[in-house]
Protein backbone atom coordinates (compact mmCIF):
# COMPACT_ATOMS: atom_id res chain seq x y z
CA UNK A 1 0.00 0.00 0.00
CA UNK A 2 1.35 3.41 -0.93
CA UNK A 3 1.53 6.55 1.15
CA UNK A 4 -1.11 8.15 -1.13
CA UNK A 5 -3.56 5.29 -0.45
CA UNK A 6 -3.04 5.72 3.28
CA UNK A 7 -3.99 9.40 3.28
CA UNK A 8 -7.82 9.04 3.24
CA UNK A 9 -7.75 6.61 6.19
CA UNK A 10 -5.36 8.86 8.11
CA UNK A 11 -7.55 11.89 7.43
CA UNK A 12 -10.62 9.97 8.62
CA UNK A 13 -8.87 8.89 11.82
CA UNK A 14 -7.75 12.48 12.46
CA UNK A 15 -11.29 13.78 11.87
CA UNK A 16 -12.71 11.29 14.39
CA UNK A 17 -10.08 12.26 16.97
CA UNK A 18 -10.88 15.94 16.45
CA UNK A 19 -14.62 15.19 16.81
CA UNK A 20 -14.00 13.44 20.11
CA UNK A 21 -11.66 16.09 21.50
CA UNK A 22 -13.39 19.26 20.28
CA UNK A 23 -17.08 18.26 20.25
CA UNK A 24 -17.70 15.39 22.64
CA UNK A 25 -15.23 15.87 25.50
CA UNK A 26 -15.81 19.62 25.62
CA UNK A 27 -19.56 18.97 25.93
CA UNK A 28 -19.16 16.60 28.86
CA UNK A 29 -19.22 13.25 27.04
CA UNK A 30 -16.33 11.39 28.64
CA UNK A 31 -17.57 7.81 29.05
CA UNK A 32 -14.70 5.71 27.66
CA UNK A 33 -17.03 3.20 26.00
CA UNK A 34 -18.97 5.96 24.22
CA UNK A 35 -15.78 7.58 22.95
CA UNK A 36 -14.43 4.19 21.85
CA UNK A 37 -17.62 3.49 19.88
CA UNK A 38 -17.51 6.90 18.22
CA UNK A 39 -13.80 6.46 17.41
CA UNK A 40 -14.45 3.06 15.84
CA UNK A 41 -17.16 3.96 13.29
CA UNK A 42 -16.32 6.25 10.32
CA UNK A 43 -19.21 8.73 9.92
CA UNK A 44 -18.23 9.43 6.32
CA UNK A 45 -19.38 5.91 5.40
CA UNK A 46 -22.98 6.91 6.18
CA UNK A 47 -23.41 10.14 4.19
CA UNK A 48 -23.77 10.76 0.43
CA UNK A 49 -20.57 11.11 -1.56
CA UNK A 50 -20.94 14.87 -1.84
CA UNK A 51 -21.33 15.27 1.94
CA UNK A 52 -18.30 13.27 3.08
CA UNK A 53 -16.27 16.40 3.79
CA UNK A 54 -19.02 17.52 6.19
CA UNK A 55 -19.40 14.17 7.99
CA UNK A 56 -17.78 15.42 11.22
CA UNK A 57 -19.28 18.90 11.50
CA UNK A 58 -21.15 19.71 14.71
CA UNK A 59 -24.60 19.80 13.11
CA UNK A 60 -26.92 17.49 11.20
CA UNK A 61 -25.93 16.41 7.69
CA UNK A 62 -28.70 16.05 5.07
CA UNK A 63 -28.97 12.52 3.68
CA UNK A 64 -31.71 13.20 1.14
CA UNK A 65 -35.39 12.34 1.22
CA UNK A 66 -35.93 14.55 4.25
CA UNK A 67 -33.55 12.46 6.39
CA UNK A 68 -30.52 13.67 8.34
CA UNK A 69 -27.48 12.26 10.08
CA UNK A 70 -27.67 13.88 13.51
CA UNK A 71 -24.67 15.78 14.85
CA UNK A 72 -22.00 13.67 16.61
CA UNK A 73 -22.94 15.06 20.02
CA UNK A 74 -26.56 13.91 19.60
CA UNK A 75 -25.56 10.30 18.99
CA UNK A 76 -22.94 10.40 21.74
CA UNK A 77 -25.51 11.68 24.26
CA UNK A 78 -28.07 9.11 23.08
CA UNK A 79 -25.56 6.30 23.61
CA UNK A 80 -24.57 7.61 27.03
CA UNK A 81 -28.21 7.83 28.17
CA UNK A 82 -29.15 4.45 26.65
CA UNK A 83 -26.36 2.62 28.49
CA UNK A 84 -26.62 -0.38 26.13
CA UNK A 85 -25.83 -3.74 27.73
CA UNK A 86 -24.76 -7.09 26.23
CA UNK A 87 -28.05 -8.67 27.34
CA UNK A 88 -30.25 -5.96 25.79
CA UNK A 89 -32.72 -6.82 23.05
CA UNK A 90 -32.76 -3.44 21.34
CA UNK A 91 -34.94 -1.75 18.76
CA UNK A 92 -33.64 1.16 16.72
CA UNK A 93 -36.32 3.32 15.14
CA UNK A 94 -34.23 4.45 12.22
CA UNK A 95 -32.00 3.10 9.49
CA UNK A 96 -30.76 -0.39 10.34
CA UNK A 97 -27.79 0.19 8.03
CA UNK A 98 -27.07 3.70 9.30
CA UNK A 99 -24.53 5.26 11.64
CA UNK A 100 -26.43 4.88 14.91
CA UNK A 101 -27.09 1.20 14.13
CA UNK A 102 -23.36 0.70 13.57
CA UNK A 103 -22.64 2.29 16.96
CA UNK A 104 -25.29 0.28 18.82
CA UNK A 105 -24.98 -3.18 17.27
CA UNK A 106 -21.72 -4.27 18.99
CA UNK A 107 -22.97 -3.01 22.37
CA UNK A 108 -26.23 -5.00 22.66
CA UNK A 109 -27.24 -8.65 22.54
CA UNK A 110 -29.49 -8.13 19.50
CA UNK A 111 -30.56 -5.15 17.44
CA UNK A 112 -33.68 -4.90 15.31
CA UNK A 113 -34.40 -1.79 13.28
CA UNK A 114 -37.47 -0.29 11.65
CA UNK A 115 -37.83 2.92 9.70
CA UNK A 116 -40.21 5.44 11.30
CA UNK A 117 -42.92 4.78 8.74
CA UNK A 118 -42.69 1.01 9.17
CA UNK A 119 -42.33 0.57 12.93
CA UNK A 120 -46.05 0.03 13.59
CA UNK A 121 -46.26 -2.72 10.97
CA UNK A 122 -43.30 -4.57 12.51
CA UNK A 123 -44.57 -4.38 16.08
CA UNK A 124 -43.38 -7.00 18.59
CA UNK A 125 -45.19 -6.32 21.85
CA UNK A 126 -42.97 -6.23 24.93
CA UNK A 127 -39.99 -7.59 22.99
CA UNK A 128 -37.35 -4.96 23.73
CA UNK A 129 -35.46 -3.91 26.84
CA UNK A 130 -34.09 -0.85 25.01
CA UNK A 131 -35.60 1.35 22.29
CA UNK A 132 -33.64 4.18 20.68
CA UNK A 133 -35.39 6.58 18.31
CA UNK A 134 -32.97 8.27 15.92
CA UNK A 135 -34.67 11.64 15.77
CA UNK A 136 -37.07 13.90 17.64
CA UNK A 137 -40.75 13.09 18.13
CA UNK A 138 -43.67 15.23 19.27
CA UNK A 139 -45.60 12.26 20.65
CA UNK A 140 -44.55 8.72 21.50
CA UNK A 141 -46.73 6.41 19.38
CA UNK A 142 -48.45 3.62 21.26
CA UNK A 143 -47.08 1.20 18.65
CA UNK A 144 -43.57 1.97 19.91
CA UNK A 145 -44.40 2.10 23.62
CA UNK A 146 -46.09 -1.31 23.34
CA UNK A 147 -42.86 -2.87 22.13
CA UNK A 148 -40.95 -1.86 25.25
CA UNK A 149 -40.76 -4.55 27.93
CA UNK A 150 -41.80 -3.75 31.49
CA UNK A 151 -38.84 -1.99 33.11
CA UNK A 152 -37.34 -1.33 29.68
CA UNK A 153 -35.86 2.02 28.77
CA UNK A 154 -36.21 4.37 25.84
CA UNK A 155 -34.04 7.20 24.49
CA UNK A 156 -35.34 9.69 21.95
CA UNK A 157 -35.40 13.28 20.88
CA UNK A 158 -38.50 15.14 22.01
CA UNK A 159 -40.00 18.29 20.49
CA UNK A 160 -41.44 20.57 23.17
CA UNK A 161 -42.74 24.01 22.15
CA UNK A 162 -40.67 23.89 18.94
CA UNK A 163 -37.44 23.08 20.85
CA UNK A 164 -35.81 19.67 20.66
CA UNK A 165 -34.48 17.97 23.76
CA UNK A 166 -32.91 14.63 24.53
CA UNK A 167 -35.37 12.54 26.54
CA UNK A 168 -35.30 9.22 28.36
CA UNK A 169 -37.94 7.03 29.89
CA UNK A 170 -38.80 3.67 31.41
CA UNK A 171 -41.86 1.49 31.21
CA UNK A 172 -43.54 1.03 34.58
CA UNK A 173 -46.99 -0.46 35.19
CA UNK A 174 -47.48 -0.59 31.45
CA UNK A 175 -46.90 3.14 30.94
CA UNK A 176 -43.94 4.98 29.41
CA UNK A 177 -43.18 8.45 30.69
CA UNK A 178 -40.54 10.54 28.95
CA UNK A 179 -38.27 12.84 30.96
CA UNK A 180 -36.86 15.73 28.91
CA UNK A 181 -33.16 16.38 29.51
CA UNK A 182 -30.86 18.90 27.83
CA UNK A 183 -31.84 21.04 24.86
CA UNK A 184 -29.96 19.80 21.82
CA UNK A 185 -30.55 20.10 18.09
CA UNK A 186 -32.08 16.80 16.95
CA UNK A 187 -33.66 16.35 13.51
CA UNK A 188 -37.44 15.98 13.89
CA UNK A 189 -39.23 12.94 12.48
CA UNK A 190 -42.31 14.03 10.53
CA UNK A 191 -43.90 10.60 11.04
CA UNK A 192 -44.21 11.28 14.77
CA UNK A 193 -45.58 14.81 14.69
CA UNK A 194 -48.50 15.46 17.02
CA UNK A 195 -51.92 15.78 15.39
CA UNK A 196 -52.77 19.40 14.62
CA UNK A 197 -55.31 20.79 17.07
CA UNK A 198 -57.71 23.69 16.70
CA UNK A 199 -56.68 26.88 18.45
CA UNK A 200 -58.55 30.15 18.87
Amino acid sequence: MTLTENRPAAASDAARRAMIDSQLRTSGVNEPWVLAAMARVPREDFVPEGAKAAAYIDRAVPLGGGRFLAAPLVHARMLAEAKPQPDDAALLVGDGHGYLAALLRPLVGSLDAALPGEVAAKSREGAYSLIVIDGAIEELPTAIAAQLAEGGRIVTGLVLRAVTRLATGRKAAGEVTLLPLAEIGIPALAEFAAPKRWSF
